[in-house]
């Protein structure tokens, strides 16, 4: 990254934007497809993000491409309690942010697809960790 951190908020932006109007909104209404919903720290209401990620035990796993900077892990300072949505079923349970966690090593047991994405275009990738309540 150049010292003016340019590349990467051109990066950040253009990514972001392809997602909230392309992207996310198809995504969202496949029925399989994985969602984390989380309350939107400023309206209250349930803000659904599809992403990537694997159910391992009582834990479903995750990497956010831009870490602090994205919308869904700023919910989730805010109120870590989410609903992740797992092969069409839903499942409450707390989020976690998980910075000593390596997240390029975690990207490697995730859905090869959304990693490869999120490896490329991430520019702050951080863990997330949802420990499933049912």
């Amino acid at each position: 990254m150049s010292t003016t951190g340019r590349p990467n908020d051109l990066r950040f932006r253009a990514t972001t934007a392809f997602q909230r109007y392309v992207a996310n909104p198809l995504m969202r209404r496949l029925p399989f497809h994985s969602l984390l919903e989380t309350t939107g720290r400023v309206s209250g209401l349930p803000r659904r993000t599809p992403l990537g990620g694997r159910r391992v035990g009582d834990s479903f796993w995750l990497v956010s491409e831009f870490g602090e900077r994205s919308q869904y892990v700023r919910n989730i300072k805010a109120d870590p309690r989410v609903r992740v949505r797992i092969g069409g079923r839903w499942h409450t349970g707390t989020a976690h942010l998980l910075h000593d966690d390596d997240p390029v090593a975690r990207l490697r047991t995730l859905p090869r697809g959304n990693s490869a994405g999120v490896k490329a275009l991430g520019t702050q990738l951080l863990t997330v960790r949802v420990d499933l309540a049912d």
